[in-house]
This record gives C-alpha cells, structure tokens and sequence, in this order.
C-alpha cells in the first residue's frame, strides 16, 4: 500500500497546508489528470499543478478520508469521502473513487469519479441531499 499511502499523505498536505508542489511531485512529465466534473484533460506536471491548485482554490477547507485503498501492481484505488467549506461559506460534503495508475514511481494517470451534480449543489448551495456512510471500517 506504498504508493496509495504516498498520494493520500500528499493529499492531506495539499489540503492542509496548500502544498500543491508536493502532490506535483507525484505526477510523471505526461501524466493525465481529469475527473467526471471536468470537460479537460490535465496533461504534465503542470496540468497536474493546475488541477490540484484547482481543487484547493474552489474549497476554503477540505479534508478528505478514505474508507478503502486497495492496490494491485501499478492501479490504486482510493474510496473517498471529502467535507469542508465552499468559497461562499456552505458546507460541503461529498464522495466518490479515485483511479491511480503508476509508472514505476510516478503516477501517469489519475481520474476522481463522483456525482458532479450533487457537488455543484453543495458549492452553489449547499442543498444537495447527503447519502449514507457504509458502516464499515476501511481495509
């Protein structure tokens, strides 16, 4: 679980304390970035520094859990759930699947899925209704 561990610590330094260059680091010179909510396709290290910084800039405070990492050769995948704080103030709670894929130590293909209607609501809002967390206790 090395390499999901190194992303989801990466993560929580990015949400934590804005640390976008060491998320960054993570991404290979081509890596593919995107997720179900958006119409681009982040390409390269600064493609993955654009996504991220997005991510950061449309959340005053985030901070995400994951309930599952399972890891099989170079694909991981991250079962999230992420709450925080809108820009607009509202709450935010929202979930979804994260797919990894590694090149050697270098991720050269990351795609979130999550209902982006659902989000919108939340950031827009904060109306969208809250779906139930599974009890159980991550793997």
């Amino acid at each position: 679980m090395e390499r999901a561990q190194r992303f989801v610590d990466a993560l929580s330094r990015l949400e934590e304390d804005g640390d976008v260059e060491g998320m960054v680091a993570l991404f290979s010179d081509d890596a593919q970035v995107s997720n179900v909510a958006s119409s681009r396709n982040f390409s390269g290290k600064d493609g993955a520094r654009r996504f991220w910084s997005e991510y950061k800039s449309t959340l005053r405070q985030v901070k995400s859990v994951f309930r599952n990492q399972i890891e099989a050769g170079e694909r991981v995948a991250l079962e999230w759930e992420s709450h925080g704080t809108a820009q607009n103030g509202a709450a935010v709670a929202y979930e979804g699947v994260s797919i990894l894929e590694w090149d050697g130590e270098h991720i050269r293909r990351f795609y979130a899925y999550f209902d982006p209607h659902l989000l919108g609501l939340e950031l827009t809002q904060g109306t969208a209704r809250r779906s139930e967390v599974p009890a159980t206790t991550p793997a």
